[in-house]
């Protein structure tokens, strides 16, 4: 053998050892890990990690076998390098769900995760059943930052070869207390299973495009974050405002910044959106104190920024975006408006105030509200710590366990009620 096919040899046998050690899935995360995944869910994402790593092996053992049998060199070389190309494409895959399976380590938080993957996937399957659309299954994970972000289900991963095998959203610590961009998240997926996005662009743009040609060219750009922004407001009433508010706050240059590409809303013209959907749907409350210290912060008279000046052409349009992307009728929606596919009036503060009237002490303890309003529960719960502030960490706590209870954790011996004493 010349000193080349030695150092061909070489070079294939530490990827073909490198692909075999990937093959074992308890070293992506350990068992107590996988566990914490509801079962269907846990066989998904294993199968699909499986399946990349089999077509690694089948690569790495044809190369091996063309190497034995004196194949052309600089050929075997170009497909050695191909291999090493795909095996840290999978790698990257396999390292993104090892670290979001691996936050599941401790059954606590596994269950805590487990409750926001039901919670995800009923509000999904929810609005996606009446479309005749499958609804994909949900993995929540934990990590730091600002704000969520999904991987979605179906989108292609980073071998460009293999469908992600869940919504794989990440949930960040300091939302935990009050978790509804979670619902923000599940409609990017909604958007995108529907189709709803391109849509909707166009609704946005015809809304403005009489008024200011930039702003409606902007509008149009931020379909997809204005979609998410509406399916979450559609599913949790007002309690996401707040939510987002602390997340995307800052001075005002800061919330006034238009950054070229991105698909967000600038954060000032966002908030104002946000409460324009509570003000239209639900009338006066508390979402207009919001507004109003934004825009008395950040629009004072001397501001004359291009970001002021589109947030108040932006302000004058407001109630005709939000019937835009409500009250109109689309075809990615079966030809029907966006609030009857999820309608905002159930997530109304009065509506979730009835709902935890008639249920009582049950509305945290009977499995059977769990399942059937587990959404319009998450999002009352929510909302007791802005109706409640001085008890805000109480609050917290108590949808915290609620989730967690809903996640599988077993039972306390005393169930929970609306009273601080029994909360754990």
């Amino acid at each position: 053998m010349t000193d080349s096919t030695d150092q061909l040899a070489a070079e294939l046998a530490h990827w073909r050892y490198a692909v075999d050690a990937m093959a074992d899935l308890d070293v992506v995360a350990s068992p107590a890990a996988w566990d914490g995944l509801e079962q269907y869910l846990r066989v998904q994402v294993r199968d699909r990690l499986a399946a990349i790593v089999a077509g690694l092996r089948l690569e790495a053992a044809q190369l091996e076998a063309a190497a034995g049998s004196q194949a052309n060199l600089p050929d075997l070389r170009d497909r050695v390098l191909r291999l090493r190309r795909r095996y840290f494409r999978a790698e990257t895959i396999l390292g993104f769900y090892g670290d979001a399976i691996a936050t599941r380590s401790n059954p606590g938080l596994a269950a805590l995760l487990r409750g926001f993957d039901t919670l995800a996937s009923d509000g999904l399957e929810a609005l996606l059943r009446p479309l005749g659309i499958d609804s994909p299954p949900v993995l929540c994970y934990l990590d730091q930052g600002r704000g969520a972000a999904i991987l979605r289900a179906g989108v292609r991963l980073w071998d460009q070869a293999n469908p992600s095998p869940a919504a794989a959203i990440k949930l960040t610590w300091h939302s935990l207390p009050h978790p509804t961009a979670l619902f923000h998240e599940t409609g990017h997926q909604f958007a995108h299973l529907t189709g709803w996005t391109a849509e909707l662009a166009d609704a946005l743009a015809s809304v403005l495009v009489g008024r200011s040609t930039e702003l409606a060219a902007l509008w149009r750009s931020w379909a997809s974050e204005v979609a998410a922004d509406v399916h979450a407001f559609a599913l949790c009433g007002w309690s996401p405002v707040p939510a987002l508010a602390n997340v995307v706050d800052g001075p005002t240059d800061a919330v006034l910044r238009i950054i070229p590409g991105d698909p967000h809303p600038f954060p000032l013209v966002r908030v104002l959106f946000n409460a324009a959907l509570c003000r239209v749907w639900f009338g006066a409350g508390p979402w207009d104190a919001t507004a109003r210290t934004w825009a008395e912060r950040h629009l004072s008279g001397r501001h004359g920024s291009d970001g002021a000046r589109l947030a108040r052409l932006s302000i004058a349009a407001l109630g005709d975006l939000v019937d835009a992307c409500t009250r109109q009728p689309m075809q990615a929606l079966g030809g029907r408006p966006f609030s009857t596919v999820a309608d905002p009036r159930r997530v109304a503060p009065a509506a979730l105030a009835e709902l935890a009237r008639r249920a009582g002490p049950s509305l945290l303890t009977s499995s059977y509200l769990a399942r059937k309003e587990p959404v319009r529960i998450l999002a009352w719960l929510a909302g007791r710590a802005l109706d409640d502030p001085r008890n805000a960490p109480f609050h917290w706590r108590t949808l915290r366990g609620w989730v967690a209870t809903l996640g599988g954790l077993q039972q306390p011996a005393t169930p929970p009620v609306l009273t601080r004493a029994t909360v754990v």
